[in-house]
């Protein structure tokens, strides 16, 4: 079956959605743009492994979310957003929290970038979700695989970095609002911000961005499950960013507070609130013929679970982000360095009567180079890393179930590729990576019963460290007519971590796992073709794939958990010329399908999992820009997701190990009529 499933991949060939992402603050803005201009590789600037470089010169893979598909997608949060990317997914746990799932690799191993700093909001759980709202996010980048030269322990799955909105042009003004609507769960989003970039005198312009949005979900409804009682959620978010910039730099303060209270599934009358609350101070200036970058954050990570009106639960997480970098002078052209360094001190308190992880303080540093240098069609990257992690108990556990206890892991990362620019339209790509993970403290020392998942989970104190070597191989060609893009990869992970179910047991009720580690392999890979023969016409084909095994393992064991299904995405999107005196531009009408093949490569160790069948879903989009009154305009999509009501559950949902009557657990949301629109209005001054 693997043979077949690589040799599908290689004859699809990759889809990767790219775009310009530097520049396009509204998608009214102008005249209608082919499509295709948001596919040029060549032209696209990523943050990356080793710094910014186009796409086209980087030897790690990598995809753009462009603003565009991120804001016309209707989901219920940010990841559910991109999911459907090739190479990424998601596990989910109701339709309220979803978590980042790149090449099989989640949790503590992906690290996800925001406002500039490392977001930290007790992501080891399942039920817990990213809390970043999807208003203010600009684009998404993700760098698949080891990535821990410039972000450090945990990054060795892959990066999604979030770039926030960048500064209107000089002396303009915006207000936005924007709604949403879909029908199968009532859900409701309503946003308005104000942003602006107006002259200060000598100092150069104040910059100011600011939103507000609440968003209300009530249960969702499917046709095995009828309404799913507790499958509610509510969220609300204030964002805000005001600063100055000149030719001398700039200093930006970004703040935002996310409030988001799910209801908890299987859980009658349960939920949970939490408030993730973010400062950022965001600093660049020129110095000594290169540019230094310091970037300092703060997150309150205030977790509470209430059951018949009480928080039985109250975990509050502070984390001090710091990141320091300089980019040398150019000496060569095509060459560029980069040192840093970086880390986090992190506390977390309990304050309810139940506690899942013990109190803790944690320190974390590391130092880094990074270097890329062009050589005629040849561009070589690489770097070296090390970093030290301490942790510590910070309290008396004598009336606990924890142990005191104390740990540090320290290891170096590297990495080395090189991309070769065979002509201006093909580039092929290798890159070698190492990386390390130290183990979590919810790994380590976990001792409670996680109400969101439905389970009891059990830490290890005997877990060493992750380290992982991991081969690429891609290769990209991109004309007119036809994008293409193919990439392999092998990821060699010793220690792997993973939570396994003990036969029999039963904790409090609840079926109870614990985390152990083996070696283990990842091998896979995303294809695709993007095919457009009549300019207004793409025809869209993406695959992907990536098994999970165990080394030296019997039959029940072999199989690594929470790996998600082999998956075939088809899109076919045809726009539609300008009409209605042009006041209607950019129509575009989609018809999608994202078939899930099934999942027979499952942890069936004492149950841990079971497989899962195959399924499609198919949906349908039409979207358009209604201008008025000059530049300014409407933008509105109408969309209806899984139009043939499939009754289906995702390998990777939480839900689908929730006890329900028939034992087949929860399944997801059925048929849903999605409506929404975005207001920009500009103000230009003079």
């Amino acid at each position: 079956m693997k043979n077949i499933l690589f040799a599908a991949a290689l004859m699809l060939a990759a889809h990767v959605n790219v775009a310009a992402q530097q520049h396009d603050h509204s998608a009214c803005d102008g005249d209608s743009i082919d499509p295709m201009k948001e596919a040029i590789l060549n032209e696209v600037t990523v943050q990356g492994l080793t710094g910014l470089q186009r796409i086209s010169e980087a030897a790690s893979p990598y995809t753009v979310i462009s603003p565009r598909e991120l804001h016309s997608m209707p989901a219920t949060n940010l990841v559910d957003a991109i999911s459907h990317t090739p190479g990424l997914s998601q596990i989910s746990t109701g339709s309220g929290i979803s978590k980042p799932v790149i090449r099989g690799l989640g949790y503590n191993r992906v690290v996800v970038v925001d406002q500039g700093i490392r977001q930290e909001s007790q992501q080891w759980g399942d039920e817990h979700g990213l809390e970043v709202s999807t208003e203010g996010v600009h684009s998404v980048e993700i760098l698949k695989g080891p990535a821990s030269l410039m972000y450090g322990s945990d990054a060795i799955g892959g990066v999604m970095i979030l770039h926030p909105e960048r500064p209107l042009d000089p002396q303009t003004m915006q207000v936005r609002m924007g709604g949403e609507y879909q029908s199968c769960s009532q859900l409701r989003d309503y946003t308005v911000g104000f942003a602006g970039n107006v002259k200060a005198g000598s100092v150069g312009n104040f910059v100011w961005n600011a939103h507000y949005t609440d968003k209300t979900a009530d249960e969702y409804r499917n046709h095995a499950d009828g309404k799913v009682e507790n499958s509610w959620f509510s969220e609300r978010d204030v964002q805000g960013m005001l600063g100055l910039q000149g030719t001398w730099g700039h200093t930006w303060l970004r703040l935002s507070n996310v409030i988001l209270t799910p209801g908890i599934v299987g859980e009658e009358d349960a939920f949970q609130r939490i408030i993730h609350t973010k400062v950022v101070s965001d600093n660049m200036w020129p110095l000594l013929g290169g540019q230094l970058k310091a970037t300092i954050g703060y997150q309150r990570n205030y977790r509470r679970e209430f059951e018949e009106g009480e928080a039985e639960l109250d975990m509050r997480l502070n984390t001090v982000n710091y990141d320091l970098k300089y980019t040398l002078p150019t000496l060569f052209t095509g060459q560029e360095i980069q040192i840093g360094a970086g880390g986090m001190w992190q506390q977390n308190r309990n304050h309810g009567e139940e506690q899942l992880i013990p109190d803790y303080h944690l320190f974390d540093f590391g130092i880094f180079l990074t270097a890329t240098h062009r050589i005629g069609r040849f561009n070589i990257s690489g770097g070296l890393r090390y970093d030290v992690r301490s942790i510590g108990d910070d309290h008396d556990f004598s009336m606990l179930d924890f142990s005191v206890f104390s740990a540090t892991f320290s290891s170096s990362s590297l990495s080395l590729g090189a991309a070769y620019n065979i002509s201006d339209h093909t580039n092929l790509r290798l890159n070698i990576a190492r990386g390390f993970r130290a183990p979590t403290v919810s790994e380590l020392y976990s001792n409670g019963v996680h109400e969101g998942s439905v389970q009891y989970e059990l830490g290890n104190a005997a877990l060493k460290p992750e380290r992982n070597t991991q081969i690429d191989l891609g290769f990209d060609h991109t004309t007119h007519i036809v994008s293409l893009q193919a990439s392999l990869f092998l990821n060699r992970i010793s220690n792997y971590i993973f939570l396994q179910r003990l036969a029999g047991v039963v904790t409090d009720g609840y079926r109870t796992y614990q985390y152990r580690q083996g070696d283990a392999i990842l091998i896979g890979g995303e294809a695709g073709i993007d095919v457009h023969p009549w300019q207004p016409l793409h025809i869209q084909n993406s695959f992907s794939y990536v098994s999970g095994r165990q080394l030296h393992q019997q039959a029940d064991m072999k199989w690594l958990p929470m790996m998600p299904a082999p998956r075939w995405n088809l899109t076919v999107a045809c726009q539609l010329p300008d009409f209605l005196r042009a006041h209607l531009r950019r129509t575009r009408l989609t018809a999608s399908m994202e078939y899930n093949l099934r999942q027979s490569h499952f942890l069936a160790a004492d149950d841990t999992e079971t497989a899962t069948p195959d399924y499609a879903v198919v949906n349908l989009s039409a979207a358009t820009d209604l201008h008025l009154m000059g530049h300014n305009c409407i933008e509105l999509s109408v969309t209806c997701q899984n139009l043939f009501n499939k009754v289906y559950q995702s390998h990777l949902s939480r839900l689908k190990y929730v006890d329900t009557p028939d034992g087949q657990g929860i399944h997801a949301p059925g048929r849903s009529l999605c409506l929404k629109a975005r207001i920009p209005i500009d103000i230009h001054l003079k």
